[in-house]
């Protein structure tokens, strides 16, 4: 439990405070997320964006974010340049809207999130390796369903 409680601490607060960092415009691809299942049609979505392995998942080495507001709808679709290669996205939704990812007293979340490749962890924080995609040209789309 103790494993659990510390890789949600560690997801909770690498999605806080993130400023945005575009990648550079030079080399990238167009890539459509599309994220679905929201619990809220008005609280903020954070999306994080990682490209390596070994930043995934830590506070602030995703290589850039983007919040949105949902404007009513459940779902939207954010179209981002990427730099071919492998990505990872981290997704959570801040229902209070108090600017932080809120937990539980063992630290799991209790707000919704989400990984690319619907990733679902059970007993600790996915790895990289589970949640990345390849962007390797033009066209790629990535569905995230959001888990409440």
């Amino acid at each position: 439990m103790h494993v659990l409680s510390s890789a949600f601490l560690l997801v909770g607060t690498c999605l806080l405070g993130a400023a945005t960092r575009a990648p550079r415009a030079a080399e990238t691809q167009p890539v459509t997320v599309v994220v679905s299942s929201l619990v809220s049609t008005s609280s903020t979505v954070k999306l994080f964006f990682y490209n390596t392995r070994e930043g995934f998942l830590k506070s602030g080495k995703w290589a850039f974010s983007k919040s949105v507001k949902p404007a009513g709808k459940s779902e939207f679709t954010l179209p981002v340049e990427l730099p071919k290669g492998e990505w990872a996205v981290a997704i959570t939704q801040d229902l209070n809207n108090n600017d932080k990812i809120d937990k539980n007293f063992i630290g799991i979340p209790t707000e919704p999130y989400a990984f690319s490749n619907n990733v679902r962890p059970t007993v600790a924080a996915p790895v990289f390796d589970e949640c990345k995609f390849t962007v390797d040209g033009p066209g790629k789309v990535v569905s995230i369903v959001l888990k409440d």
